[in-house]
C-alpha cells in the first residue's frame, strides 16, 4: 500500500516552492518523519518528512520543478509494514540534485565521465547520504566525499563546519605530487587533452527561488519607494574601549562574546523612540507606527542574503541580542532557519563591514521604510580639540523612503545613533 507525500504548509503567504533536492531515492528505506526531499521557498530551504515508515516509492516531480502547497510529490511504499527504522546507510558518495558527482580522488584531480552502466553500478553499491543545501554546496566546492567525514550534527548529520574542517585538514595533509620517472610511458592517445591555459569558459546556473525573490523585491523597492541615503561617520573609540574592558567578564557570565552589533541595535532602538517615522511603514494611504522595534538583521547564507528578525529588540539586553544573532548566523550557514523567523521586521541593520565594505547605499527591505548600513572600522585623521589625531572611524549610511521620512528626520535619527555609539552611557540613561 502506497502513502502519498504532500507539500506541507510553508508559511504565511507562501503558496509554492521549488524542489531543490531528493534526499531519498526509489527503494531506499525511510523512517517515519525522516526527510525525503528539500524544498526551496522564497526565504529558506524546507525539508519534507515522510508521513510513515517504509520504502521510497515513486518520485512524481523532478529537481527544479515548482510545486504548490498540498501537491503530491512522492509515495512511500509499505506503510506500517515497514515501521522498523532503516539500517544505517553504508558509506557512499551523496547524490546531488544537479547530478554533479562528488570527486572521490580529492581536490585537484580531474574527474573523468563515467559510462551509464558504471554510474548505475555506483548508485547500487550504497545508499544516499542526507545533506542540507548549505552542506551540499560546500561538498561540491571542495570536491569531498561526504561519506568519509564524521558528522557532529543531530543524528550524526554533517554540518557546514564539519565539511570546512575536513577540507582544511585535507589541504594540510595533501602530499606534494611525485615526480614522474624518466622511463614513465607516455599517456595514452585516448586521454582527453587538458584545457588551454586562459581559455574562455561559460557556465549557466539556474537562479534559486531565493535569488529570484531577492531580485524581484529589491527591484520593486527601487521602483516603488522614493529612496534616499544620508551618511555620517562615528568615532568607535568609546565602544571599543568598553568592549575591551568588559569582554572577558561578559563572556564568562553570559557565555557569548560581546560584539558591536548589540551596541547598534540598542542605539537604533533609542533613536527610533525619538524619530518613530524611521520605524514605521506605509499601508496604502495610511502610515503604520509601531511601538516596538523588530530588527531584521542581514545575515549571509550559502544560498544568499537572509534577514532573520530580532523581535522586540527595544526590550532585549546586550547578552540576549548577541546570543540571538550568533544563533541566527549559525543556522543561516546550516540552512535551518525557520520561515517565521524571517517574517515581519520593522527596521533593518546590515553590516557590510564584516566583508570589508568602506561605504555603501543599502536598499530598503519592503514594507519597511529604512535600513541602517554599518561598515568597516579604520583609523582616520580627525580633529579633536584643535588637534589632528587618529581615531577608529566607521561610516554609517541610512537609506530611507522619502515618501514617509523627511530629510530632517533621517538626519536626526542617524545623529542619535552616532551620539549613542560615541557615548554609550546614553544607552543606559535613555538620552
Amino acid at each position: 500500500m502506497a502513502t502519498e507525500v504532500k507539500v506541507p504548509t510553508l508559511g504565511e503567504s507562501i503558496t509554492e516552492a521549488t524542489l531543490g533536492q531528493w534526499l531519498k531515492q526509489p527503494g531506499d528505506a525511510v523512517a517515519q518523519d525522516e526527510p525525503i526531499a528539500s524544498l526551496e521557498t522564497d526565504k529558506v530551504a524546507v525539508e519534507v518528512p515522510s508521513p510513515v515508515a517504509g520504502r521510497m516509492g515513486e518520485q512524481r516531480v523532478k529537481v527544479g520543478d515548482t510545486v504548490a502547497v498540498g501537491a503530491v510529490i512522492a509515495t512511500i511504499e509499505g506503510g506500517a509494514a515497514g515501521a522498523e527504522a532503516p539500517a544505517a546507510p553504508a558509506p557512499a558518495a551523496a547524490e546531488l540534485p544537479d547530478s554533479t558527482p562528488v570527486n572521490p580522488k580529492g581536490p585537484g584531480e580531474n574527474m573523468e565521465p563515467k559510462g551509464e552502466a558504471e554510474e548505475k553500478g555506483a548508485e547500487d553499491e550504497g545508499s544516499h547520504l542526507t545533506l542540507s543545501p548549505a552542506v551540499r554546496r560546500v561538498v561540491l566546492e571542495h570536491h569531498l566525499d561526504p561519506s568519509k567525514i564524521k558528522g557532529t550534527g543531530k543524528d550524526g548529520r554533517l554540518t557546514k563546519d564539519d565539511v570546512l574542517a575536513a577540507a582544511e585538514e585535507g589541504e594540510k595533509a595533501a602530499p606534494a605530487p611525485p615526480e614522474a620517472p624518466a622511463s614513465a610511458p607516455a599517456p595514452a592517445a585516448s586521454a582527453p587533452a587538458p584545457a588551454k591555459a586562459g581559455g574562455r569558459r561559460e557556465e549557466r546556473v539556474r537562479m534559486t527561488r531565493l535569488r529570484q525573490t531577492v531580485a524581484r523585491r529589491l527591484k520593486e523597492a527601487q521602483n516603488t519607494a522614493a529612496m534616499l541615503t544620508t551618511f555620517n561617520d562615528v568615532d568607535m573609540s568609546a565602544v571599543i574601549e568598553a568592549r575591551s574592558r568588559y569582554k572577558d567578564l561578559f563572556e564568562k557570565k553570559h557565555g557569548i562574546r560581546l560584539g558591536f552589533m548589540a551596541f547598534f541595535v540598542k542605539a537604533a532602538a533609542l533613536a527610533a523612540h525619538d524619530v518613530p517615522a524611521v520605524n514605521a511603514s506605509l499601508d496604502g494611504d495610511e502610515i503604520v507606527y509601531h511601538d516596538y522595534l523588530d530588527v531584521s538583521v542581514a545575515v549571509s547564507a550559502p544560498q544568499g542574503l537572509v534577514v532573520p528578525v530580532l523581535r522586540d529588540a527595544q526590550a532585549m539586553g546586550f547578552a540576549e541580542i548577541e546570543k540571538t544573532i550568533a544563533d541566527f548566523g549559525k543556522r543561516a550557514r546550516e540552512g535551518t532557519l525557520k520561515l517565521e523567523e524571517m517574517q515581519g521586521g520593522t527596521f533593518t541593520i546590515s553590516n557590510g563591514g564584516v566583508f570589508g565594505s568602506l561605504l555603501s547605499t543599502p536598499i530598503i527591505n519592503p514594507p519597511q521604510s529604512a535600513v541602517l548600513g554599518m561598515h568597516r572600522i579604520e583609523e582616520r585623521p580627525v580633529v579633536k580639540d584643535g588637534q589632528i589625531v587618529a581615531r577608529p572611524m566607521m561610516y554609517l549610511a541610512l537609506s530611507y523612503d522619502h515618501r514617509l521620512i523627511d530629510g530632517r528626520e533621517a538626519v536626526t535619527f542617524l545623529v542619535r545613533v552616532k551620539e549613542a555609539i560615541e557615548d554609550p552611557t546614553r544607552l543606559l540613561i535613555d538620552l
